[in-house]
């Protein structure tokens, strides 16, 4: 029987980090939204800890999320985080009320006492740094609990009760922000909660051939083929499950880099047999597109057309009922939550919150639990060549969310070039590794400029390049001044159609690493 840890997710943004944090480790975990969490839950695993993720509401709220009172009778360790520290600390009879002074972001932390929960991460003779998320304050702990740390604002960062193998933090240990936060968690997971650290992606690889090949049956699928990491991967662990019922499509939307069709059909044919065609729907998508300017509504005009080309092939070949999408954790739940109580949505991604409501398939999604590190790991598990699992990731919609404003083939050609120098420069200077992703946007304001003793008035090239670790969380990578002004130089010079160009500093949050 799988060791296995619960995280009972009340509407965090971040819960899935924690479960991706705890497979680091070895270690089997699931998420069970709070509402659905029953006795029927801990039948037949054996779970040897929980973790209550943090959350949105406020736990003095008449509608706030509970937790049923059976789980604190179970004699499993509890870690509460953030929300779950505050409602740990109701429900055992202390109190939490709205704060004035409240955190969010980066705040340093004192820690008063040493704890099994801290062993080797902190020690009480420094400040560290964590990543804070608060707005309510416990104003009263509960009998049987003792404070860990504190910091300027918040008097109970780190709280235990050791009798009960119940502990708390007021930051998020799951983000790469938090000092130390992953040292943390290893010891509740492998220390507190005992477990063995025995599960890995080889035996996810393994579970997942098994599920598609139930799933599907005798049936057909089609994969949606874009020659990205997260594509690619779908399409190969598809395949070694159902083999020829497997038919990849590539569509070319005629928002691709420059280039790209070509490179990614020479790619998959020199490297793998899987039947796979491809599908010229540039003209048909640049007319759904013809004055639309709102992100929004271009991402689901991408997906609703990306559908409407799969459905119109499928009907020459028959007896095709799954659509296979590489589609991630990141894009679920920036498209909107999935699990607990968030609703919130930061983007439609063209293959979760772009697509229709209705389509004809069935949807199989291989790798929808899993971050593009993960997806990365997965692929050399499958034996992908480095020219896919090292690729940055290109999304669905293309060069139709870094175009801002209306779309034309004349934006099209410019960011092109502009994109194909940035790349080829990135790679020439030995960087492209060490980058998550990098690309070229292309403003929809012009500015004045002198080129060839003559005016000149065109467009803004913006250069964008993040590291990052999930996706979920990046900073703007930094590049020399020379580098830079080399790229500036190349732009301007060889692209015509623009005339300055910037580079973003912003990191995510508060921005997103797409523009749109």
């Amino acid at each position: 029987m799988n060791e296995n840890i619960i995280i009972v997710d009340f509407g965090s943004q971040v819960t899935k980090l924690i479960a991706r944090r705890v497979r680091d480790f070895g270690v089997f975990s699931q998420i069970i939204p709070f509402q659905k969490l029953t006795e029927k839950s801990f039948k037949n695993i054996l779970v040897k800890g929980l973790i209550f993720s943090g959350g949105p509401s406020s736990v003095g709220n008449e509608n706030a999320p509970k937790i049923k009172k059976f789980v604190y009778k179970l004699n499993i360790p509890i870690l509460g985080v953030c929300y779950g520290l505050q409602l740990i600390c109701r429900d055992f009879g202390g109190k939490v009320q709205l704060s004035k002074e409240r955190e969010f972001g980066k705040t340093k932390i004192q820690i008063l006492k040493n704890s099994p929960l801290l062993r080797n991460v902190y020690n009480n003779k420094n400040q560290y740094r964590v990543w804070m998320s608060h707005s309510d304050k416990v104003i009263k702990m509960p009998e049987g609990f003792e404070v860990l740390a504190s910091s300027t604002n918040c008097s109970s960062v780190i709280i235990q009760s050791l009798k009960d193998k119940i502990f708390g933090v007021q930051f998020h240990p799951e983000v790469v922000h938090t000092q130390n936060g992953d040292k943390l968690l290893k010891n509740f997971i492998v220390d507190i909660c005992g477990c063995k650290q025995s599960w890995s992606m080889n035996k996810f690889k393994n579970k997942m051939i098994e599920s598609i090949k139930n799933k599907v049956g005798s049936e057909r699928v089609l994969c949606a083929l874009s020659g990205g990491v997260d594509s690619t991967v779908t399409a190969v662990l598809v395949h070694k499950a159902i083999k020829n019922q497997l038919q990849c499509v590539f569509v070319n939307t005629g928002l691709m880099r420059k280039n790209e069709v070509e490179i990614i059909k020479k790619l998959f044919i020199k490297n793998y047999n899987i039947s796979l065609d491809v599908v010229d729907a540039s003209k048909i998508f640049l007319n759904k597109l013809k004055g639309i300017t709102d992100p929004e509504k271009k991402r689901k005009t991408i997906g609703k057309q990306f559908i409407k080309v799969f459905e119109k092939y499928s009907k020459k070949k028959k007896n095709i009922k799954f659509l296979a999408q590489g589609t991630l954790y990141p894009d679920i739940i920036e498209s909107l939550s999935q699990v607990g109580d968030s609703k919130v949505t930061i983007k439609s991604h063209h293959n979760v919150g772009g697509l229709p409501k209705k389509i004809k398939f069935k949807l199989l999604e291989p790798l929808k639990e899993l971050f593009k590190d993960e997806v990365r790991k997965l692929g050399k598990e499958l034996a992908i060549s480095k020219e896919f699992v090292s690729r940055h990731p290109f999304p669905g919609p293309g060069l139709g969310i870094r175009i801002l404003g209306e779309i034309s083939k004349k934006k099209i050609k410019i960011l092109q070039e502009a994109d194909y120098i940035y790349l080829n420069l990135i790679r020439k200077h030995g960087l492209y590794d060490k980058i998550w992703q990098a690309f070229c946007v292309l403003l929809p304001t012009k500015t004045v400029g002198v080129m060839g003793d003559g005016r000149s008035y065109e467009q803004v090239c913006v250069l964008r390049a993040v590291t990052s670790v999930d996706g979920m969380t990046a900073e703007a990578y930094k590049f020399s001044n020379s580098f830079l002004e080399i790229c500036s130089n190349e732009i301007i010079n060889k692209v015509k159609g623009i005339n300055r160009v910037c580079y973003d500093l912003t990191s995510k949050p508060p921005g997103t690493i797409e523009f749109e």
